[in-house]
């Protein structure tokens, strides 16, 4: 293995701290070299500097122009500039770096600290800062980004079909989605950088009140998140297979050949079941585990990998269903609100104000989770398009795997169409140096803009975490309020869930959107990395589940099948049991 790989990016003196937080959530393994070109170097970063630029947080010209230090890619694994992020503490009138800290970071003991720059005072941006600050606070509707959903959603329904088109039509099909994740990746860039302004606010309101658990119940039950809405379908579907004694025995037998089956069944449970699961995966195919990465399979691509997660879901019992638990949610929070409304009212007006802006602040995350599943479906067109190109050269013997397609980089795309027979080597020892890199465990902070060799990197399996025994605790952070009670059901890939079902707690690395179905199958979640504006709150909070992030080393401390008590009030877990 070479100290260094092939689409890394160079490093600056300016904005030298890089994190893992939340980009382990975004591409938790290491990019192909075209997906991280092609998709994130010349689509998603341009539009992250760009967002970075119209909240005021850096202004254009602190970018490099090739590749804006939003972010970094080393050893493959993408990475969130910490000290570019931190501007939007440092110049804002309003929120601290140790806010936004705690945002992504929960209590994380490693934190870099925060060290002044030279450059960081920027009165003109902190001006811009406070205009958007109150574009936040008094907006809850976003329809810039309700068009931009319904450009993406047409775009899917527009897709031509890729099999008849020539070599040259599909790249050019392929780079038409560039200039679109640009612009796509500055909203969500824009609602992204806001979704920590009102958990944040909230957070001193709390305490100027002495309730530190405010913030977390008061942007639960917001409603309208739409990387939580394949869980309403797919609950409906789940209803649908519990009913039907021909269904639930299709999927008694397994969910490997299940379409098939059906397809071949004259029930008519079975056609109105795929009809409708015809539908879903129209409409949230782009989804899967590690969707931002262009080589990896979605619910379109393999909808096995859906099917597995339905397949738990429909053991829950109807008084499970996430409509109610939302609806539950929704109502502690209006009654929360009135609380917290009394509470405020004599210490100032000042206060008040600041406790109402924060309210409609908190719409912030439900924004977020638009925006993202807007680029979502872009980034799927593209990987839709490179999937068929490398089909059909695999099948002409250009390349050994058709996956290889994804190890050329975007300059090599256009060369490989006119002499793809001259790449079949290059591309299939670049997939075997990528593989190994899977096996790396990159570091979860980069400090001062020193890039560890990769030979020196941690390997997975490596860890000296010691098992939790009975009386243990794991302190993380509060996410979704409630306390439950299970077993642990330590589970690493969210198309793999086992017998993961009702009653037990799911236990989890990181999660993205791939991962919501498996949330309604269960009674709590916890995660091992995550803040207040991590994936797994924000949904848990949308479908009313307990759910603890930053419970740092949890899927390797906490033994599959462990009795534990979840306190999402307080973010902890308390081991009561472990199996023998």
């Amino acid at each position: 293995m070479e100290d260094r790989w092939i689409t890394d990016w160079p490093t600056t003196g300016r904005w030298n701290h890089f994190t893992r937080a939340n980009s382990g959530e975004v591409l938790p393994t290491p990019a192909s070299p075209l997906g991280q070109q092609f998709t994130w170097d010349h689509g998603i970063v341009p539009g992250w500097r760009d967002g970075y630029v119209r909240v005021g947080a850096c202004d254009l010209d602190e970018f490099d122009p090739e590749l804006p230090e939003a972010v970094g890619f080393f050893g493959g694994y993408m990475y969130i500039n910490l000290s570019n992020v931190r501007m939007q503490g440092v110049r804002s009138p309003v929120v601290t770096v140790e806010q936004l800290d705690v945002a992504f970071f929960g209590d994380h003991p490693d934190v870099p600290p925060h060290v002044p720059h030279p450059l960081d005072e920027r009165p003109d941006l902190t001006a811009k800062m406070a205009e958007h600050l109150g574009w936040v606070m008094t907006t809850t509707s976003w329809p810039e980004w309700d068009d931009e959903r319904e450009e993406t959603i047409s775009l899917r329904k527009r897709r031509p079909d890729l099999t008849t088109l020539t070599d040259e039509e599909l790249v050019i099909h392929a780079r038409s989605t560039q200039p679109m994740l640009q612009k796509l990746f500055e909203s969500h860039t824009v609602t992204s950088s806001s979704s920590a302004i009102g958990p944040g606010i909230l957070a001193a309101v709390g305490a100027a009140i002495g309730d530190p658990t405010i913030p977390m119940k008061l942007v639960a039950g917001i409603g309208d998140v739409d990387s939580a809405e394949p869980g309403y379908v797919l609950w409906d579907l789940s209803r649908r297979v519990r009913e039907s004694p021909v269904l639930t025995a299709a999927f008694d037998e397994g969910v490997d050949g299940l379409l098939e089956r059906l397809a071949g069944s004259d029930d008519a449970a079975a056609g109105d079941f795929l009809e409708h699961f015809g539908q879903f995966i129209g409409e949230y195919g782009s989804r899967g585990p590690n969707e931002w990465e262009i080589s990896s399979e979605t619910w379109e691509t393999r909808p096995e990998i859906v099917l597995a997660a339905l397949d738990r879901i429909r053991f829950q019992d109807d008084g499970e269903s996430p409509r109610a638990r939302h609806a539950r949610l929704a109502a502690e929070r209006e009654a929360t609100a009135a609380e917290v409304r009394a509470k405020v009212s004599p210490l100032g007006e000042e206060l008040a104000g600041q406790f109402e802006a924060a309210l409609v602040a908190a719409h912030q995350l439900a924004a977020r989770e638009r925006t993202k599943t807007n680029i979502i479906r872009v980034v799927h067109e593209g990987r839709m398009v490179f999937r068929e190109l490398g089909r059909r050269h695999f099948e002409a013997g250009h390349l050994l795997d058709p996956k290889h397609v994804f190890m050329l980089l975007d300059t090599e795309v256009e060369q490989f169409v006119a002499d793809p027979a001259s790449f079949t080597d290059t591309v299939a020892d670049r997939y075997r140096a990528w593989r190994e890199l899977w096996d790396l465990v990159p570091p979860f902070f980069i400090r001062d803009g020193v890039v560890p060799p990769l030979t020196s990197w941690a390997r997975r399996g490596e860890s000296d975490a010691v098992p939790a025994a009975v009386g243990d605790v794991l302190h993380g952070v509060s996410g979704s309020p409630g306390t439950f009670t299970g077993r642990a059901r330590v589970i690493t890939d969210p198309s793999a869930p086992g017998d993961l079902g009702p009653g037990d707690v799911l236990v989890a690395p990181l999660t993205d959107p791939a991962w919501t179905p498996l949330f309604m199958a269960v009674g709590a979640v916890v995660v091992d990395v995550g803040g207040q504006i991590s994936h797994a709150i924000i949904v848990s909070r949308e479908l009313g589940l307990p759910c603890v992030v930053s419970a740092t080393g949890a899927t390797e401390r906490i033994p599959d099948g462990a009795l534990v008590s979840v306190d999402a009030d307080h973010g902890t877990v308390t081991i009561l049991e472990v199996p023998k």
